[in-house]
């Protein structure tokens, strides 16, 4: 009841909704990079938001199901094929034993996250499933998939079960994404001012709302590393170290800004400039090294109403998906013996 990883893909890595509590331990949270479509991909196979999806980077894997399983596709387009054919993104779909997931051209995006009905069999660290590369722990052994790995299952398919009967009744359930889901790119990422706004030189404002930013090569999942105009204090000033948070825009010495990421350190003691918006943070996740960003201007009051239209939306969206969980209920599950 596996999955056998054939090729592992450039960065293939196991991310849940973070490691959250720990920050005081000086343990990042880490977590999916692009945790809409995270969410949506549990979301679309019965799972509960929390449970970690693999999280696809750029170059996707080739991997071979044991099993057969309900599994969904969700954020980039990298080009996903099954058993050679197109396999299309935000849709459930049944995949037999020995069919084979590919990856071919990027069209869109950098990070797609594969769910499975029941999850993956990972260990948790730390209340959580995600894995953080640095410290090399959690996810699948604290790393990124390597060619000859074999991923458990926690709760295959009946194999008994009627899988053409049960494709044909996913197919034709109808799933309408509220248009605060929809993940429609934006023109500009909207960002609140930061703690120091008001310490920087007010060119230094006018240049981060107004002019393109470039995503330097050495950025990852800790950072964004942005190309663009310099940005500076206006007068030299010493700050505590304080905590980190993800679409937190701080500036070194340089004036080259850094928007931290799912990776961030714990803490930091840069001036911070801005805070990107909650709701676009998957659309600078999904965005590559090499792509230009641009941020605009938006209040406090309206980001967190923007954080509560698209939770009241996440709300609606999984009460609408009720009767695909009792589909995948009624076809039936084998648990694992531990999950029994």
């Amino acid at each position: 009841m596996t999955i056998d990883v054939l090729r592992p893909g450039l960065l293939s890595t196991f991310q849940d909704l973070g490691r959250v509590g720990c920050q005081y331990l000086g343990v990042p949270v880490a977590g999916a990079m692009d945790e809409r479509a995270h969410r949506l991909a549990n979301l679309l196979v019965g799972n509960d938001e929390p449970r970690a999806t693999l999280e696809i980077t750029l170059t996707g894997p080739q991997l071979e199901f044991r099993a057969p399983a309900c599994i969904a596709l969700c954020g980039a387009d990298l080009g996903a094929t099954l058993d050679g054919a197109p396999l299309p993104l935000n849709r459930p779909l049944v995949v037999r034993a020995g069919s084979r997931l590919g990856f071919g051209s990027r069209r869109h995006g950098l990070r797609a996250y594969l769910a499975v009905h029941g999850g993956y069999r990972l260990d948790t660290v730390m209340g959580s499933e995600s894995t953080y590369l640095r410290a090399a722990f959690g996810g699948f052994g604290g790393r990124a998939l390597a060619r000859g790995d074999r991923i458990e299952l926690r709760h295959p398919l009946d194999p008994g079960a009627a899988l053409d009967t049960l494709q044909s009744e996913l197919h034709a359930l109808r799933i309408y994404l509220p248009a605060a889901l929809t993940g429609a790119p934006r023109p500009a990422l909207r960002v609140t001012p930061g703690p120091q706004w008001d310490e920087f030189e007010p060119a230094s404002g006018q240049a981060l709302l107004g002019e393109p930013f470039r995503i330097g090569a050495q950025s990852d999942r800790m950072g964004y590393r942005l190309e663009g105009p310099r940005l500076s204090l206006a007068r030299p000033r010493q700050m505590l170290s304080e905590a980190a948070c993800f679409g937190t825009v701080q500036v070194p010495a340089g004036g080259a800004p850094i928007v931290l990421m799912a990776d961030r350190q714990t803490t930091g003691g840069y001036p911070r400039i801005a805070q990107v918006a909650q709701v676009d943070l998957p659309q600078l996740a999904q965005s590559a090294p090499g792509e230009y960003v641009r941020f605009e201007a938006i209040t406090l009051d309206a980001a967190q109403e923007l954080d509560g239209r698209r939770e009241r939306a996440w709300a609606a969206l999984r009460a609408a998906l009720q009767p695909l969980r009792d589909l995948l209920a009624r076809h039936g599950t084998t648990p694992l013996a531990a999950d029994a």
